[in-house]
């Protein structure tokens, strides 16, 4: 099932995503947060099924606003050098232990709403970043009880800030500009994806493939990084992971080639779906 948060007719809502058209979700007597409707999917997950399955689309996809699906995340926690062909490009060693930075709320951003070129810097980059969402509030997940954990996935741009990010040894300021979170473009749920370390991932900027990939190639997976987040911290339902970005990022380019204003950008990730945006001078 696709899980989108959408605004239409000056309201924000939920819906599942049946090809080009949405069912809304609206007044159906189930949650009307996508945040709370993960919460307690077992409970209102067959409702749902029977709602799309017999309920006449009110609005088509191409109509709406598609929001991040998840608005308002209480966590959003990125993964830095997790493919072998990034920790390549960046000169550095492959790392013992999972390197963990947050994305504040304020960079979230809608799936094809425009990315910000900062007043700060010119130095902006992509990466093209397979999401997943937490499902269940959990802690101390081994690996092998991780899958059970995620509700779903969807695709992301961890949009950087490379001179700020290095600033200092601490990445979050570089990496949690306005609008430098946009993830969707919907939560595709667990069981459509399977195996989510099969997946083929790619960034295109202006018809351009930049980074071309397999989620079988992140050094640590999906369900290694529950394992090691759990044991710090409760997990929450609706809480975001970025987990990783292949080879290809524009400051590793000879000479380096960063995102500049009108710039388009598009994340695929197979079964997913794809981002789209537009780089557009901050406001």
């Amino acid at each position: 099932m696709k899980l989108a948060t959408f605004k239409a007719d000056n309201h924000e809502r939920i819906g599942v995503v049946k090809g080009e058209e949405i069912v809304d979700l609206t007044g159906e007597d189930v949650p009307s947060g996508m945040i709370e409707l993960i919460a307690n999917w077992p409970k209102h997950k067959d409702k749902v099924a029977r709602i799309a399955a017999n309920t006449q689309p009110r609005y088509r996809v191409a109509d709406v606003h598609l929001l991040a699906p998840v608005p308002r995340p209480q966590k959003i926690l990125a993964i830095g050098l997790n493919y072998a062909d990034h920790i390549a490009e960046s000169g550095a060693a492959t790392p013992e232990r999972q390197i963990w930075f947050s994305k504040l709320p304020n960079a979230v951003n809608g799936p094809y709403d425009p990315i910000q070129m900062p007043k700060a810097s010119a130095a902006i980059d992509y990466e093209a970043e397979l999401v997943f969402v937490i499902g269940k509030r959990c802690r101390h997940v081994s690996k092998e009880q991780a899958p059970g954990v995620i509700f779903g996935y969807a695709a992301g741009n961890d949009i950087s800030v490379r001179d700020w990010q290095f600033h200092t040894a601490q990445w979050l300021v570089g990496k949690s500009f306005d609008t430098h979170a946009p993830f969707g473009p919907w939560i595709v749920t667990s069981d459509e994806i399977g195996d989510p370390h099969a997946l083929g991932i790619r960034c295109i900027v202006n018809g351009q493939t930049r980074q071309n990939s397999n989620t079988k190639n992140l050094v640590f997976n999906c369900f290694d990084q529950i394992a090691y987040l759990s044991q710090a911290m409760t997990l929450e339902p609706g809480d975001i992971v970025f987990t990783g970005t292949p080879g290809g990022v524009g400051q590793s380019m000879k000479p380096p080639n960063l995102l500049k204003n009108g710039d388009t950008v598009r994340v695929e990730i197979d079964k997913i779906g794809y981002l789209s945006a537009k780089m557009v001078p901050e406001d």
